[in-house]
């Protein structure tokens, strides 16, 4: 079993707490190529995640690995700039427990993005998609082992585990920026190959709109908190055997910077509303 106990949970918090004065009510954890939204911060204080007891560190290009406090529009907020996975080498009870801090720290609804890969084949790169609902395909889960009452229930509710009502609110503001918002079931699988064609065929025969290694078991664990969520993917290329060319990192993180106003807009409009 990992060190995700209440006490880890406090500790970490109350070294955060040390740091800001901020108390965030919007948590925000931002995927590959995504961490500019960090730059609009106000009074942003940073925190490198090394520093923080018990968190992992992010090991992947395009995920800085600080923890942000400040203001974004009058709403207090605590962002991720970076992420784990579990393709690290992580458990999923670690790669989620900064959203236990979060709660912790007094957050009540979180704001996800992630890269991901389109499945659906009206998707473009480029399209930014709201994440209706996922498919835990990493055969794994964060609640594994005993259930600690105080964090949440032994058997977490998911029948809406992304908030109706924010995906409603992200819907009419994409219209009044005229943003084109697609909107899908993101399938969360373990990492770190990219997918098969036949695999690809496959979550498209399980009603899979686009694909990633990340979300998922922050996303179950912040339902089991008791957070209200949001998610954002960024369609950042054509899954395996859609287009007849290979997949790289590379071509992720120049999708992100394309998007980057489009997101940054959407994104700064949801915030103050959440």
């Amino acid at each position: 079993m990992s060190s995700v106990n209440q006490a880890s949970i406090k500790e970490a918090a109350e070294y955060i707490r040390r740091q800001h004065d901020v108390k965030p009510e919007v948590g925000l954890i931002l995927g590959s190529g995504l961490g500019v939204l960090a730059d609009l911060m106000e009074n942003a204080v940073s925190i490198n995640y090394q520093d923080i007891p018990h968190f992992p560190v992010s090991t992947v290009e395009g995920h800085e690995g600080e923890l942000l406090l400040g203001t974004i529009h009058g709403r207090s907020v605590v962002l991720m700039k970076g992420r784990f996975h579990m393709y690290e080498g992580y458990g999923p009870e670690l790669t989620a427990f900064p959203v236990r801090v979060m709660k912790e720290l007094g957050v009540q609804s979180l704001l996800v993005t992630n890269a991901a890969g389109g499945i659906n084949t009206s998707f473009e790169p480029g399209d930014l998609m709201l994440i209706s609902d996922h498919l835990n395909m990493t055969g794994k889960n964060p609640l594994i082992g005993p259930n600690d009452p105080a964090l949440g229930v032994r058997f977490p509710d998911m029948s809406e585990a992304y908030s109706r009502r924010l995906r409603q609110l992200a819907k009419e503001i994409a219209v009044s920026q005229s943003v084109v918002l697609r909107e899908g079931v993101y399938a969360g699988l373990l990492g770190p190959t990219y997918e098969t064609p036949a695999e690809i065929r496959m979550l498209r025969t399980l009603g899979a709109d686009a694909v990633g290694m990340s979300t998922v078991s922050e996303v179950i664990v912040a339902r089991h908190a008791g957070l209200e969520v949001l998610g954002i993917s960024c369609i950042s290329n054509m899954a395996a055997g859609i287009l007849d060319q290979p997949l790289s990192h590379d071509e992720v993180m120049e999708t992100a910077e394309k998007v980057r106003e489009k997101f940054l807009g959407l994104v700064m409009a949801i915030i103050p509303k959440m």
